[in-house]
């Protein structure tokens, strides 16, 4: 496990296109300037020794340097000692919609940029419970198994997208069934399932049926609905740029509307409530007061305990570009010199 202690240097790193971008000016620059005086034979005939690659090096050695004296500044630590701790918390599962009917644009900026920020802030809210990751359209994935190492949850919950999951359509049933299965704890009174949905179903299996069995293994479900009723167009999308508007097969534009009704009923047969995602604060605050309520379970759980600084590695690597930096001339060194390896002279 890494840790990184001072993130902010990272910052610093935009030192070093900014020198590449002036180094290729200056090159550019100082050819100009020298074809006033001289054309390149009679200046290769003055400055014999001058190297054409070294300058170039010297950028590579001095660029290297700078960038591992600023990961030292980051201070990298590495985990070195596992203990097991004793934690109070839920077991909670994310299934997010990644359907494309969530990239309608009626909720800034869409529906599932939005559904990521609901997850994320949610998990910001947590202190000890245990969380999972389900991604489903027309079917479901595991995203993330049950873990508390919310940092992980955040970096797989990033990466989720629309195009990630080749069956389209939306299978909430599937989803319901595959977080049926995180739950191997079999003394956890409380688990969780939010869905996180524009409410499209289109599943061939009833929900209920899903969310029945669900309630049976002591499931209870929330559901947070991202869109709005009045619907919005399903973009299609290149490089950013919205090249058409998705259409039926009868070529007419589709209109994708957030389903509150199907989400409120799930919730309700689930033993949970419907939640507006509109107001991200607002949900985020209202699902806080929720998990407070419920009982929490003691469960055990391994984390590292002590860290081990690794910056001095940076540093000394760093220095060591910055030493071959300043001792490297730039006159031609003499046995690269004689073997003529980037043809700088040719005999005269």
């Amino acid at each position: 496990m890494i840790q990184l202690d001072e993130k902010i240097y990272f910052y610093l790193l935009a030192i070093i296109p900014v020198m590449v971008v002036a180094f290729f000016f200056l090159q550019v620059w100082k050819k100009r300037t020298q074809r006033h005086f001289a054309d390149t034979k009679l200046l290769k005939r003055l400055a014999p020794n001058k190297s054409s690659f070294k300058s170039a090096l010297k950028l590579i050695f001095l660029s290297l340097g700078l960038a591992f004296l600023i990961i030292g500044l980051v201070n990298p630590k590495i985990g070195t000692k596992l203990e097991t701790v004793k934690r109070e918390g839920v077991d909670i599962v994310f299934a997010v919609d990644v359907s494309k009917s969530m990239l309608a644009e009626d909720i800034a900026p869409n529906r599932i940029e939005k559904a990521k920020r609901l997850v994320s802030e949610i998990i910001n809210q947590l202190a000890s419970d245990r969380i999972g990751i389900i991604a489903y359209a027309g079917q479901a994935y595991p995203q993330l198994p049950i873990t508390t190492d919310y940092g992980a949850a955040k970096m797989f919950l990033q990466s989720m997208n629309t195009d990630m999951l080749s069956s389209q359509g939306t299978a909430i049933n599937a989803a319901i069934d595959l977080a049926s299965t995180y739950y191997d704890d079999s003394e956890q009174t409380n688990r969780v399932l939010f869905i996180v949905s524009d409410g499209e179903d289109h599943s061939e299996r009833s929900t209920i049926d899903a969310v029945d069995n669900a309630v049976k293994n002591g499931i209870r479900i929330f559901t947070i609905g991202v869109g709005k009723p009045k619907g919005a167009p399903i973009p299609i999308k290149r490089n950013g740029v919205v090249e058409s508007l998705k259409k039926d097969n009868k070529g007419e534009v589709v209109i994708t509307k957030l389903n509150e009704a199907v989400l409120s009923e799930i919730s309700s047969e689930g033993n949970g409530e419907y939640i507006d995602g509109s107001n991200t604060e607002n949900a985020v605050e209202y699902i806080k007061e929720q998990l407070n309520q419920m009982d929490k379970k003691e469960f055990e759980a391994k984390q590292f305990a002590e860290y081990k600084d690794q910056f001095q590695w940076f540093l000394g690597i760093g220095l060591f570009f910055l030493f071959l930096d300043i001792f490297l001339l730039d006159k031609k060194t003499k046995w690269l010199k004689k073997l003529n390896l980037f043809n700088e002279h040719e005999d005269v």
